[in-house]
């Protein structure tokens, strides 16, 4: 079993850290089928209440192709996060090839009516299948 590697960025206020584990019972490599899940914690920093309000993905696969996905909140939630507080969801992908990257960013909107973008950190989808090179 691979050793789950975590990502984090702090941006402004907010501070995302994404931890992805590949899902080796979920997955049919014979079949072009690689499924990771993906746990994300998003912990607020700053002295306002913030709230989460849309999310944007890029995925791309090893051949570079990129679906973008687009949508309100995550996991069907719009979690609000008060100073201090921290909220943790895991979500998953499939891919075609054995290895890809996601990044992507979050709106958010202050207790004011302020929206802002938050980065989540690029993390890196790896299955065992994937080729290991050193550069």
């Amino acid at each position: 079993m691979m050793e789950a590697v975590s990502y984090s960025l702090i941006k402004d206020i907010i501070q995302v850290s994404v931890t992805p584990v590949f899902l080796q019972d979920r997955s049919r490599p014979e079949d072009g089928l690689y499924v990771w899940a993906y746990q994300v914690r998003i912990e607020n920093l700053g002295t306002r209440t913030i709230t989460l309000k849309n999310r944007h993905w890029r995925i791309t696969n090893a051949e570079g192709h990129t679906e973008t996905v687009d949508g309100e909140g995550v996991v069907g939630e719009q979690p609000v996060l008060a100073p201090g507080d921290v909220y943790e969801y895991t979500s998953g992908t499939p891919l075609s090839t054995p290895s890809g990257i996601m990044v992507g960013s979050y709106d958010m909107e202050s207790e004011e009516g302020n929206l802002f973008a938050v980065d989540i950190p690029a993390f890196s989808l790896d299955s065992p299948d994937a080729m290991s090179s050193l550069h």
